[in-house]
């Protein structure tokens, strides 16, 4: 039996390690404790829709240039919606800085329905694509992939190299009813905005409804999805003008396919070529074996698309399609609100893994454009209400569409594009013609095959050379510029090229009116039916009266009532091509002409100066396009007498050279 000496150690070392225990047991809860929470991301923070751009690599790429180096770069640009609602058709505008050339974007196309490579250094707009749509945590219980939409860039810049990063000046959301601040940059490589809903702006479309509302635009497309079935359906394409100056002539529409469909059948127009290679060649035909491709029409990945002619019309197999087969014509509503819309439809066929009812899919990248005609830019197709149409059975009612997008156009000035028509001055006061401007409608880039100066101005004409060819005019203006002691450059400069031209013509000027010549020549190959022009003035407008051989009237455009709109009357609607002389071997071409006098008094304009400048317009347009116009006005001279009279000594030197022309 242990002593009590030895029974008191044990004990003792037995307590200690009791006490010890618990003490050990509360030291490991303490360092064990979980760590603060991280603070919220800037996303999180967000109410709205969140927007970044990151720049993920670059590298140096071919070739070696010192003073502009190319470089590769991948970026992504995330676009999440942490608001209350569904985002409809997300944009976002990235303003790049580097001269970029954009050459691949996922999961989004570019607005104005370019296709890429394309340089964007300007900037460019971004639409969602095949999903433009982003919904909102509260619909999908904060599911991100039904929220976001991350979109993979791959482009060329020039002049940053790595490890600098090429940001761009800013980004932004795009889509209406949105205010966003300057985009702010978050370390080396990301700049992201945070984006709120507009306070005044009245969105209460979107919300409310499933669909976004249809937009104005100078010209809008309708791709309506009038029958669907499995593997393919039928669509109605329809154009219409709301421009009171646009319209198309020829009209040629192309886009782009993005999910390997294909054109089997069409009613109202055609592809501008038929071919099925691309289907034989492709997945298509490996899929649809029994189908007869022969009579597949397009399968290009971007078709073009023509209108038909009038005689097309009641044709069964092509035409019966109403608005269709008018040659590629569409007018303005002020001219024949009949003759302001062009339809056509086809068949399209689809592919895996589309292949269900309601798997539908527009075409992207729309573009329309004609001959002699504005140049427009067309928008991605927005998923819009459903449209309605007469029911074909004769019953009234309506039926509607299964499924509708609609593309906006606007007409646009391409950078460094050149006019497709131009003006000349003149007036009663100074025998001399202030002509087109040298070059004014383009001059070839070949400088070395060129023998005459792009950038001397252009020498004053006689009345005479009007009518005359630029090429046949030589000895006219040489003998004109001789009496008119006006220096000759060497070499001569260049023609105008313009396939129209218009001369405007101040005839008279008196106390209470004054009036004016418009005549429109046509020195092009292609005759113009149904030809329109507008003339816009400052002053002058207002003490518009009439046009004696021309349908004029006043017309009002973004509020202004300065515009008088001309277009020829019955029977002389008819704007004829060049066409031959009496004699082809000795006389010179002559070109289709138009002309009208116009009226105008002063009671409604007091205070113009009609020879100073009122009397001239400021803007011209044939068919659409605008024209270039002169520089200077036709002067008074205060030795018109001696003018005259010189004139009229050199009549017969004239003559002779016009007869020699």
């Amino acid at each position: 039996m242990d002593s009590p000496h030895n029974f008191t150690p044990h004990f003792l070392l037995l307590s200690l390690l009791l006490v010890s225990i618990p003490l050990s047991s509360s030291q490991s809860n303490a360092t064990t404790t979980n760590p603060p929470p991280s603070p919220p991301s800037d996303s999180d923070l967000c109410n709205g829709v969140f927007v970044s751009y990151t720049y993920t690599k670059g590298s140096k790429i071919p070739p070696n240039d010192t003073k502009n180096q190319p470089y590769r770069f991948e970026s992504v640009i995330t676009v999440l919606n942490h608001g209350r609602d569904e985002l409809k058709s997300w944009r976002v505008f990235v303003k790049f800085a580097h001269q970029e050339i954009l050459v691949s974007a996922s999961n989004a196309v570019l607005s104005d329905g370019s296709s890429l490579p394309l340089s964007v250094e300007n900037g460019t707009v971004f639409a969602g694509y095949p999903s433009s749509d982003l919904k909102s945590a509260i619909q999908t219980a904060g599911d991100v992939t039904q929220m976001q939409a991350r979109v993979e860039l791959v482009g060329t810049q020039f002049g940053v190299a790595p490890p600098n990063v090429p940001l761009p000046k800013n980004i932004t959301l795009a889509t209406d009813g949105w205010k966003c601040p300057k985009a702010t940059q978050k370390g080396k490589n990301v700049l992201q905005v945070c984006c709120t809903p507009d306070p005044d702006y009245d969105n209460t479309d979107i919300i409310d409804n499933k669909y976004l509302p249809r937009q104005d635009g100078d010209l809008t497309i309708m791709y309506d999805v009038v029958r669907s079935y499995s593997s393919n359906y039928m669509a109605q394409v329809t154009m219409e003008n709301h421009s009171p100056l646009g319209r198309l002539d020829n009209w040629k529409l192309s886009f782009d396919w993005m999910r390997d469909e294909f054109i089997y059948t069409m009613k109202g127009a055609y592809p501008s070529v038929v071919d099925s290679s691309h289907c034989v060649d492709g997945p298509q035909a490996k899929y649809y074996q029994d189908l007869d491709f022969s009579n597949v029409l397009s399968c290009a990945r971007r078709p073009t698309i023509i209108d038909l002619p009038p005689t097309k019309y009641n044709d069964s197999t092509f035409g019966l399609i109403p608005l269709c087969c008018r040659n590629g014509t569409i007018l303005p509503r002020s001219m024949d609100p009949s003759k302001s819309s062009s339809a056509f439809q086809m068949q399209v066929y689809k592919m895996p893994p589309d292949l269900n009812i309601s798997a539908l899919s527009p075409p992207q990248n729309w573009r329309i454009n004609g001959t002699l005609n504005p140049d427009y830019k067309c928008g991605p197709p927005v998923r819009v209400s459903p449209s309605q149409f007469v029911d074909p059975s004769g019953l009234p009612s309506n039926w509607t569409a299964f499924a509708s997008w609609q593309v906006v156009c606007n007409i646009t000035q391409p950078k460094d594009a050149s006019p497709r028509c131009c003006v000349s001055f003149s007036a009663y006061f100074n025998d001399s013609i202030v002509p087109c401007k040298t070059c004014a409608c383009g001059c070839s880039n070949n400088k070395a095959a060129r023998t005459c100066s792009a950038t001397a101005p252009s020498l004053l004409l006689p009345q005479q050379a009007l009518l005359v060819p630029f090429e046949n005019r030589t000895e006219l203006t040489l003998a004109w510029a001789y009496l008119k002691h006006q220096p000759v450059p060497n070499p001569m400069p260049c023609g105008d090229n313009c396939g129209v031209s218009i001369n405007w013509h101040l005839a008279t000027d008196y106390r209470g009116g004054w009036t004016a010549r418009v005549t429109v020549f046509n020195w092009g190959e292609t005759d113009f039916v149904d030809w329109f022009t507008a003339i816009q003035m400052k002053n002058a407008a207002p003490g518009f009266e009439k046009a004696y051989s021309f349908n004029a009237t006043t017309l009002g455009i973004n509020g202004e009532n300065n515009t008088i709109f001309m277009e020829g009357l019955p029977g002389l609607n008819y704007l004829v091509a060049e066409r031959d002389g009496e004699n082809p071997l000795k006389n010179p071409r002559i070109p289709g002409k138009q002309q009208s006098v116009l009226s105008f008094t002063k009671k409604l304009t007091p205070g113009i100066n009609v020879p100073g400048g009122d009397g001239f317009p400021s803007k011209v347009f044939f068919n659409g396009e605008e024209c270039s116009l002169p520089t200077i006005f036709p002067m008074r001279s205060s030795q018109q007498r001696i003018h005259i009279s010189a004139l009229l000594l050199a009549l017969p030197v004239l003559a002779f050279l016009l007869m020699r022309a």
